[in-house]
């Protein structure tokens, strides 16, 4: 194969924007949805649900090390017209995903208890916790190669392929969820293994659908040799950016546990009402979240490709729209919020407390808009070790010790908490602002250009 091809054309913002943004309105639904069922067995079953949700994606963070690059790498490659690095990427990630997912989901496995206990995991929710991270464990592996090939997938600006494959999977988890959940005929009501069960599922026909359009519209056949090998050029590219991301997730990630300690350690109603806010939550923010991937996605292009000044106009353009969405969102959320707190609990006091955290979710959204999409663009950029130098203070003191302090030391509860949030997205949001709007990140751009410009003529 050629070492060079035709770079491919700059995408728009918005081509990019919908699938992602469509992918997540699915998956956070699915949550919802699951969410909403452990709620009709119990209050202890939702924290339950919220918990072992928390503890797989803290484990899956793992990922991060290689997630927080692959993109990035890609789009810098294909963007410079590489297609042949860019290949030899997508297969080395593969390799790198079936360790990074395997030590996740022995994890699972093997420390669903010890990692329960660290979060203060009241003595109600403990026995129905446990089993239900342990059956989650095989749909971290499964995440793992699923993220991966629909990374290599968005990269090559395949997004209607990706949103096709996170439809099927979901319309299957949806399929079987409720019956496994419930019961239904000869199947035993299984509760949250049933969901979990489920799950797993429904990420194995993921990889079996993101294995035929690998095949059929990238022209990638995975060896049996790249579904462990770990190629040391192709993944040096790749750790570059993702250490940095890694670990900027990674603290973000153990920061944010903190809080959720903290809520398991105000009792279950609490930590359900903070499961049921958090769901709701992560609708408010899911514009947020699709714009700042496919700024990712779209300036590691314009990086590849030396367009330095139209990627500095897309960031402040993307970033504009997306802080006037997320404003208009949260206050649709709040002010709707008794009625949408009341999909879950017909507890009064559940309702009144979760709508509070709704109110203040309209605080702490534009602040976190900055981080989703500045970041990201800092990332592309090749400039990916200032967020985590910049932002670990803030996490550390604002969002972990923020959290017990307003939380508990001040006796505010779960709006204490929302506080903490809303300060350290806005703390660290403003520094990667300006970060960018002084151009801080053009020589880290102009080194990657030329890095994979080298590596091509290579």
């Amino acid at each position: 194969m050629p070492s060079s091809s035709p770079a491919l054309p700059a995408p728009r913002l918005l081509s990019v924007v919908w699938p992602l943004f469509m992918e997540l309105w699915l998956a956070m639904a699915l949550g919802l949805f699951g969410t909403t069922l452990a709620a009709r067995i119990s209050d202890a079953s939702a924290g339950a649900f919220a918990l072992g949700l928390q503890v797989s994606a803290t484990l899956f963070i793992l990922f991060r090390v290689i997630g927080a690059g692959v993109s990035v790498v890609l789009t810098q490659n294909l963007g410079a017209g590489q297609r042949a690095a860019a290949d030899g990427v997508a297969r080395a990630v593969l390799g790198a995903s079936t360790w990074i997912g395997s030590i996740a989901a022995l994890a699972a496995v093997l420390g669903a208890a010890p990692l329960l206990r660290l979060l203060n995991a009241p003595a109600e929710v403990m026995p129905l916790a446990t089993p239900f991270l342990q059956v989650l464990a095989p749909a971290l592996l499964l995440d793992a190669w699923n993220a991966t090939m629909s990374s290599v997938m968005r990269a090559h600006l395949r997004s209607r392929e990706a949103l096709a494959v996170v439809v099927a999977m979901q319309l299957c988890h949806l399929a079987l969820a409720l019956p496994l959940m419930l019961g239904w005929g000869f199947v035993p009501a299984m509760g949250l293994t049933g969901f979990a069960l489920a799950l797993g599922l429904s990420r194995a026909l993921g990889l079996a659908l993101h294995l035929l359009l690998w095949r059929a519209r990238l022209g990638l056949r995975p060896r049996w040799s790249d579904w462990w090998r770990l190629p040391g050029a192709e993944l040096a590219a790749v750790l570059h950016i993702g250490l940095p991301g890694a670990a900027e997730n990674i603290a973000y990630r153990l920061a944010f546990m903190v809080s959720v300690s903290v809520a398991a350690s105000l009792g279950a109603t609490v930590l359900a009402t903070q499961a049921y806010a958090l769901q709701l939550m992560s609708f408010v923010m899911m514009f947020g979240i699709a714009t700042g991937f496919a700024v990712e996605i779209v300036v590691g292009h314009m990086i590849g490709a030396g367009h330095l000044h139209a990627a500095h106009r897309l960031v402040r353009r993307a970033l504009a729209r997306g802080l006037v969405v997320s404003v208009v969102v949260a206050l649709a959320a709040a002010l709707a919020g008794p009625w949408l707190m009341g999909w879950f609990t017909q507890d009064p006091d559940i309702i009144a407390a979760g709508v509070t955290l709704l109110w203040l979710t309209v605080l702490l959204e534009p602040g976190r808009t900055f981080n989703l999409v500045v970041i990201n663009a800092l990332r592309a950029a090749g400039d990916a070790r200032y967020p985590v130098i910049a932002g670990a203070a803030s996490m550390l003191v604002v969002l972990a010790g923020g959290s017990w302090f307003l939380g508990v030391h001040l006796e505010l509860g779960l709006p204490g908490l929302w506080m903490a949030y809303a300060l350290d997205e806005w703390i660290r949001g403003l520094l990667m602002w300006r970060r960018w709007a002084t151009q801080a990140w053009v020589p880290s751009a102009r080194a990657a250009h030329r890095r994979v410009r080298a590596a091509g003529a290579a």
